[in-house]
């Protein structure tokens, strides 16, 4: 009997739908038909890529109410904010159809050869192994670029957005791409190596812990593939005794608390000069204790439920534990009763580096502070971390604060900002946080074949001799 796969309203605890999921015989003719699609859009022109990525764009945002509402039925986001991750989807589509042909252009290149050049071709079926936290997001932010780039897609997505998944497949086909260019495969994770491992399959990119993407990078690497893998984060937000406090409380308390706290990205380690320390830990409880937490369809709600309950416990053990060891809560610091995956926002001082607060990455509602004698020691606690996806830095000075950026070791740097993604900018990390990058120019390189051209007759050779 086929695994059944399950999505559950994290606001409710009830079962939203069920799915089967896919044969082997299924993802076999899935794979067959992204390949023989592909055959045939790598083909195309930037012109006729972009008119499909605009169809899409337009389709998402006439959608939007209905797509949203399914974000936050099978994941728990704030409705306003499921939404605004619908417009950032159409973003990205608008923005490589805008921008493709100028970041993959043939560059010419003066040698000895009469003509020689770099050209930016398809790599062939690009294996997306995306997480439940931006369903949409995480996916378009890999298939704008890749299908624009002329490869082909195939989607595992986590099990409990899977309707997300669907949905995403059938917008595309929906936007007149090809048949079978994109596919969903409903998988559980134990059956996702043979679809790696299949010669057809030339890339993979995966979002999620860095544990799963040792394992594919793992996998891949066995096959010679290329990966690319953003995983974990536990940024540091940064105040220093110049900071202007109350911005940086305010911010503190939306960059921790963002999709409720689910973000790789979201500001997990609050490093406070010991100079401002009491004025911004008050600000900062005053901030979070105002966040609305409810029903994530109201749009007044700023805080949802957790996506599942297995989170909400991971969350309860780090702050249990790190309050036995001596934390001190300031906000919070439970979860809420009655139905749902609640936690409450919580705001923790008195933090040291061995908490799990600190030394792990936590994933939902809750902020750490740690007193740092001033920027040295903070570059220094936030450099010890096995992470480095972004950081935040908040400083009147803004010289220095570039400076400092340029000393942190993480794939973003922030200053006086909310660390976020953005189409025109590359996104990644480095350490146990990944490699390679997405968005940007860099993002559709990622998946391309980088071929030298060299038309001779030859002039004359260069002085070092050949390989």
């Amino acid at each position: 009997m086929a695994d059944e796969i399950e999505s559950i309203n994290p606001a409710t605890g009830e079962v939203v739908a069920r799915y089967t999921a896919h044969t082997a015989d299924e993802v076999e003719r899935a794979i067959a038909g992204a390949d023989a699609a592909q055959a045939h859009w790598r083909r195309t022109t930037f012109d006729e890529r972009g008119a499909a990525l605009r169809r899409l764009a337009a389709h998402l945002r006439e959608r939007r109410e209905e797509y949203a509402g399914l974000i936050t039925a099978e994941m728990g986001k704030p409705i306003t904010e499921s939404l605004g991750e619908i417009e950032k989807c159409a973003w990205a589509c608008t923005f490589y159809a805008d921008h493709a042909a100028g970041f993959l252009g043939d560059e010419v290149v003066a040698t000895n050869a009469s003509r020689s050049l770099v050209a930016y071709e398809p790599l062939g079926i690009v294996l997306a192994i995306m997480p439940w936290n931006y369903p949409f997001w995480q996916v378009l932010r890999f298939a704008a670029p890749a299908l624009m780039a002329g490869n082909g897609a195939l989607l595992k997505h986590a099990s409990n957005v899977s309707g997300s998944a669907l949905a995403i497949e059938r917008a595309i086909e929906a936007a007149g791409f090809p048949d079978g260019l994109f596919r969903t495969l409903l998988l559980p994770g134990s059956a996702v190596e043979p679809v790696v491992r299949d010669r057809r399959v030339r890339a993979v990119t995966l979002t999620g812990s860095s544990e799963t993407g040792a394992r594919v990078a793992a996998i891949a690497g066995g096959a010679l593939k290329k990966a690319v893998l953003e995983l974990g984060g536990s940024d540091p937000f940064i105040v220093l005794a110049d900071a202007d406090i109350p911005a940086a409380a305010a911010t503190a308390a939306r960059a921790r608390n963002q999709n409720t706290g689910q973000s790789c990205i979201a500001a997990k380690r609050f490093l406070v000069a010991d100079a401002v320390g009491d004025e911004f830990e008050e600000r900062f409880a005053d901030e979070v204790r105002a966040l609305r937490v409810g029903d994530p369809l109201d749009p007044a709600t700023q805080v949802g439920p957790l996506a599942r309950a297995d989170l909400r416990e991971a969350l309860e053990r780090q702050v249990d534990e790190s309050v036995r060891q001596g934390a001190r809560v300031l906000v919070g610091g439970k979860r809420r009763s009655g139905p749902g995956f609640y936690y409450e926002p919580t705001v923790l001082v008195g933090a040291r580096d061995e908490m799990p607060v600190l030394a792990e990455e936590t994933f939902g509602p809750v902020a750490a502070v740690r007193r740092v004698t001033g920027a040295e020691e903070a570059i220094a606690v936030a450099n010890a971390s096995d992470y480095g996806l972004g950081a935040s830095i908040w400083t009147a000075d803004t010289v220095r604060g570039e400076a400092l950026a340029r000393t942190i070791e993480s794939g973003a740097v922030f200053v006086n900002g909310m660390v976020a993604s953005d189409p025109r900018l590359p996104f990644g990390g480095v350490k146990r946080s990944g490699y390679g990058r997405e968005l940007g120019p860099f993002g559709i390189r990622e998946f391309t074949n980088i071929q030298t051209i060299w038309i001779g007759p030859a002039g004359a050779p260069p002085a070092a001799s050949a390989e």
